[in-house]
């Protein structure tokens, strides 16, 4: 069996709390502000270099590419060597990638550095789901997850709009100088980490230990999931601007992010009481008729109670399917399912902004928003129609796992 990365993560930790925690959640916390200040102002960058609808869409989701590839090699790689350089060393590269878009002067120098990204990506985020997972006692997997997912939730809450802001006051030039200094902090934080680590295999590479088929299926509601919920990101702030509604359309990010923010612990504990198809299936429900506000809305406010709404979907889901993948492998094989899970997520950011400009080109934004939610009507169906599978991965999970 690999030995774990962080000194202190057994089983038989009473607390979530731990040190390592603390210290993964807020490196990670300082990673995903970077990245959610560079989505929220990409496309409108994009824009400014005379970028298409349907070319804002490659370029926001062209990371995946890159970062896809580079996971068939990132999960043995996780598996065999030391998580923590590695997800230093991500941190370093998103730097660089970051200081590549404040020099960008157009649209190919864009797509390589948002290709960079991608190789960071490849390493940063899921080595450490692989190393928070390592550490959480079984009874509260779900709640863990849900708590370290939090750092994510903060920075949805706060980094769009402040990297609208700070576009608005410094330019994009700063404003990206500023992201690569979060990404610095981060691998300044993940210096501190503790670790204990002996090397027991070598390093084989083999579609075996790149993919774990035993987590595919949370990885495939990832896609799903992720597909649909990209256009968030991607499209919100153009499709508002070209239905003329003014207003820092940041609130409605800092709304979502509040809500989850209260409300992704409460889930993740009923999460781990009723399990997953239980909470999963209103959960894609909500997705389904925040979009639908979202294609009718007509000012600022008229956008809020989809932002309400549709924190419960995403505050529900995203937790719960990495925690899902996690239960599926033994300790040693959680890079793999780390990654390909992971992959899952790579592949709807590659697919879904693709989609959805290319229908916002071609019949607007308002049918873009209600043709996309069907993705989330395929989720909620997927997860009736096998809800024995996903209580099954439980069941066994609770079963093998030694007690906390």
């Amino acid at each position: 069996m690999r030995s774990t990365d962080i000194k202190n993560q057994n089983r038989k930790a009473e607390s979530i709390w731990s040190r390592s925690f603390i210290i993964i959640f807020f490196a990670n916390m300082a990673f995903n502000m970077g990245l959610n200040m560079s989505n929220s102002i990409l496309s409108i960058f994009a824009d400014s270099l005379g970028a298409t609808a349907a070319v804002i869409g490659f370029i926001v989701s062209s990371f995946a590419v890159s970062s896809i590839l580079f996971r068939l090699i990132s999960a043995p790689v996780m598996d065999t060597y030391n998580r923590k350089h590695l997800v230093i060393s991500a941190a370093l590269l998103m730097a660089v990638a970051f200081g590549g878009f404040s020099i960008s002067t157009s649209v190919p120098m864009l797509i390589f550095f948002r290709l960079l990204q991608g190789c960071s990506m490849a390493f940063g985020n899921a080595c450490c789901l692989a190393m928070v997972a390592d550490m959480l006692p079984k009874e509260q997997y779900n709640s863990g997850l849900g708590y370290y997912s939090l750092a994510q939730v903060v920075c949805s809450a706060i980094a769009p709009s402040i990297g609208l802001e700070l576009v608005n006051r410094l330019g994009f030039h700063w404003t990206y100088i500023l992201t690569a200094g979060t990404m610095v902090f981060s691998a300044f934080l993940l210096f501190r980490l503790k670790t204990s680590f002996i090397r027991t295999k070598k390093l084989k590479f083999s579609l075996h230990n790149s993919i774990s088929s035993e987590a595919l299926l949370p990885s495939i509601m990832m896609i799903v999931m992720v597909f649909g919920g990209t256009v968030v990101n991607s499209f919100l702030v153009v499709s508002s601007r070209s239905k003329g509604i003014t207003g820092n359309i940041g609130l409605y990010f800092t709304v979502s992010a509040i809500v989850m923010l209260v409300t992704r612990p409460a889930i993740g504990r009923l999460t781990d009481r009723y399990g997953i198809v239980k909470i999963a299936i209103p959960a894609f429900l909500c997705n389904i008729v925040a979009y639908f506000l979202i294609s009718s809305a007509t000012s600022l406010w008229s956008l809020l109670p989809a932002a309400f709404i549709a924190a419960f979907g995403q505050g529900a889901c995203f937790p719960a399917f990495q925690a899902l993948s996690m239960k599926t492998v033994p300790p040693e094989r959680r890079g793999a399912a780390s990654c390909t899970n992971f992959m899952g997520m790579d592949i709807g950011f590659l697919t879904g902004p693709i989609a959805a400009g290319y229908l916002a080109e071609h019949i607007g934004y308002t049918a873009m928003w209600r043709i996309m939610s069907l993705s989330f009507v395929i989720g909620m169906a997927t997860v009736f129609l096998l809800r024995h599978e996903f209580n099954r991965i439980e069941e066994e999970f609770a079963a093998n796992q030694p007690a906390a």
